[in-house]
């Protein structure tokens, strides 16, 4: 089936509005290319709940910090339309950072709360960035439905308040985690990791079981809990904690002893690769 690649956002509005003209469901599934299982998990999602598959693709500029990886962030165009192309995506929309954001651009959405917790310590401008790029494609894309990973956790409550407190018509719909065999959870950032850094970067996901472990077993103190992650984490080579927290799911704010559910959120450097993972307790 061929693939239409849009390049403009005032075409991807004209088509979207003539598809919802005509009574057909737009499912939506934003991503930053680079594209891997995960992402393709999420496409299929979308198909089942939508007439028409549109898939975005735009490494997003003002989500990223000073020294972070916006030029090196991992990009192959060709391999993600082929794969798009065999999940039977039916739009591809493909913007340059020109077309998001003009030469005037002043207009970003902050949420107040959410981002005061986990990532958004240690990237402050990055849920600003998030919250503004995914609205603009809401109104360009103009989706019935909307699909985003679990992994991106703190990313996605964002998005479900944003879509909340500003009223928007659409519904979003989360993903599950999607783990390599090994256990590492499915990300674009992985490409950057040597072999040698593999198993470094396989004590978030080995943390994040501990955990749960210890919660079956009876252990509750979210702080020797979270020790004790930490513990393991730098207990291998080339390992820096950014955070682990143990908090509540809808607030972000970190809770003191898990007796009701939580969810367990961990970023940590390999080398120079962030990762995140998290898992719900």
């Amino acid at each position: 089936m061929p693939i239409d690649i849009i390049p403009l956002k005032t075409e991807m509005q004209a088509r979207s509005n003539h598809l919802r003209n005509q009574g057909k469901t737009i499912g939506f599934v934003p991503t930053m290319g680079y594209l891997h299982e995960g992402h393709l998990s999420l496409m299929r999602l979308a198909k089942s709940m939508a007439d028409t598959l549109v898939v975005s693709i735009f490494v997003n500029p003002t989500q990223f910090g000073p020294g972070e990886d916006l030029g090196a962030y991992p990009r192959d165009f060709e391999r993600d339309q082929s794969l798009c192309r065999k999940e039977g995506v039916d739009m591809l929309f493909y913007p340059t950072a020109s077309q998001m954001y003009g030469p005037r651009f002043q207009t970003f959405i902050a949420l107040e709360q959410l981002p005061l917790h986990l990532c958004g310590i240690s990237r402050p401008a990055f849920f600003r960035g998030v919250a503004t790029v995914v609205t603009k494609l809401f109104n360009i894309v103009k989706p019935n439905t909307a699909i985003f990973g679990q992994k991106d956790y703190q990313q996605l409550r964002v998005i479900r308040q944003l879509v909340q407190d500003l009223d928007l018509d659409i519904q979003i719909t989360s993903g599950p985690t999607v783990r390599e065999s090994d256990g590492l959870a499915m990300s674009s950032r992985n490409a950057y990791l040597s072999a040698s850094q593999r198993p470094s970067a396989l004590t978030l996901y080995q943390a994040l079981c501990q955990t749960r472990n210890r919660i079956e077993n009876g252990l509750t103190d979210a702080n020797a809990l979270i020790q004790s992650a930490v513990s393991l984490v730098l207990s291998f080579p080339e390992t820096a904690v950014d955070y682990i927290a143990i908090c509540d799911p809808d607030t972000l704010e970190d809770i003191q002893t898990v007796d009701r559910p939580a969810i367990m959120a961990l970023a940590v450097k390999v080398g120079k690769t962030r990762l995140i993972d998290n898992m719900m307790l």
